[in-house]
């Protein structure tokens, strides 16, 4: 069971959380917890390093601090469990322990022990409440997994230990076909595969992080996410074998800031394209779609995206370039006022017209495609962002997303 920031964010929700785990513990089941911060609680400590003149990301003093908040909610939770008459103990990721490489705030797990926690419930401990988000390197320094990255830890405990389940809690009541605030009427997904999860969650659905729904498809951890604070049934993600109704399209899911760089009049030749995107991925800025277009003098035109905040960071990396005559081009365009709007679903692998469908509904509605990608069971397109939620009400109507 996992709880996210919101579920944890004060003594009565720690106090509401401790009676869900209590109702599993009186169901016959042991539980991992794994909780997240309280509430706004990272951020607090983000703007504290700051204070003090935290000047790298990538700082073992700065996973230390920021990974401090999940201790204070495992600690709080468990001794409300205790208190509660159920027999829980906490455990710091450097405990298990989850061991990571050392890449510190983006950490990747490589291994997690869990000797120790299969004894402490062969002594009668029924509940392990696990700080999630953190591990530990091989120097012995605490390394944190991202943002989000409770949910990570939640997934790769559970494949270890071989959950039965793997229940992730948070302030909605499951996955739904779009978000609920553009469309009101979006449907809540009783069933949904790993594969469109994970297009999902890339695309900007912030349910669950990518990592985590990577991690669950590997292991084949079936992952049910639920409200905190109701008793909704939630929506399980699972393998596409375990859906017998296969949605042609699933779900529509966006991302509002996205920006577009098109370089003009570049030399057509093998290994252009790595001089160009190599100093870009050095540079750490994020690509996402790319087109290119051969022209009638022989010359080519490369178009691709990058989120909007990765937008200046592109450009320095690409003058760079230029500058060090790695690369030649005429003209760099940028627009910086678009967004990205996908479409996901298995069903798309196996019937056609999708893609006439969704281009037909965003010319009846004149909206303009800058950028169009596809892969088997998504496609996604870039428009201008003033169009984002009309093109999202649109696409959730034109098939049929409301009654699913």
């Amino acid at each position: 069971m996992k709880f996210g920031g919101t579920s944890v964010a004060d003594i009565d929700r720690i106090k509401a959380v401790r009676d869900l785990i209590s109702g599993e513990v009186n169901n016959g089941w042991t539980v991992v917890a794994v909780v997240s911060a309280m509430s706004k609680e990272t951020n607090k400590l983000i703007d504290l390093a700051k204070q003090v003149g935290v000047e790298s990301l990538v700082d073992p003093e700065y996973d230390a601090l920021i990974s401090t908040g999940e201790d204070v909610s495992s600690s709080l939770l468990a001794i409300a469990l205790n208190s509660h008459g159920v027999s829980a103990r906490s455990w710091r990721g450097w405990q298990l322990p989850v061991r990571t490489d050392s890449f510190y705030s983006n950490a990747k797990i490589e291994e997690i022990e869990t000797k120790q926690l299969e004894s402490s419930f062969k002594d009668g401990t029924k509940v392990a409440v696990v700080s999630g988000f953190q591990g530990i390197d091989k120097s012995g320094r605490v390394t944190t997994l991202g943002r989000g990255g409770s949910d990570t830890s939640a997934v790769a405990i559970a494949a270890a230990i071989g959950a039965k389940r793997c229940d992730i809690y948070t302030d909605v009541s499951g996955i739904y076909t779009t978000d609920p605030r553009i469309k009101i009427n979006a449907s809540k997904l009783k069933r949904i595969s790993f594969e469109e999860m994970l297009e999902m969650a890339s695309l900007g659905a912030n349910v669950l992080q990518t990592r985590a729904v990577e991690l669950a498809m590997r292991h084949k951890v079936p992952i049910t996410v639920l409200n905190s604070f109701s008793k909704e049934e939630g929506t399980l993600v699972c393998d596409e074998e375990e859906i017998m109704e296969k949605n042609i399209v699933s779900g529509i899911a966006f991302q509002k800031n996205e920006s577009q760089i098109t370089l003009t009049n570049i030399e057509d030749k093998p290994g252009v394209a790595a001089k160009i995107f190599g100093p870009l991925a050095s540079s750490g800025v994020n690509i996402d779609m790319i087109v290119q277009s051969n022209t009638e003098t022989g010359l080519t035109n490369i178009t691709f995206s990058c989120p909007a905040d990765d937008l200046q960071m592109a450009k320095k990396a690409i003058s760079k370039a230029k500058e060090n005559s790695l690369i030649s081009f005429e003209r760099l365009i940028e627009n910086k006022n678009l967004a990205k709007v996908s479409i996901v679903g298995i069903g798309m692998k196996t019937h056609a017209g999708v893609a006439q469908k969704m281009f037909e509904t965003l010319s009846d509605e004149n909206i303009n495609i800058n950028v169009i990608s596809t892969s088997e069971i998504k496609l996604s397109v870039l428009i201008e962002r003033k169009y984002l939620e009309l093109a999202v009400r649109s696409l959730h109507d034109a098939f049929g997303l409301q009654n699913l």
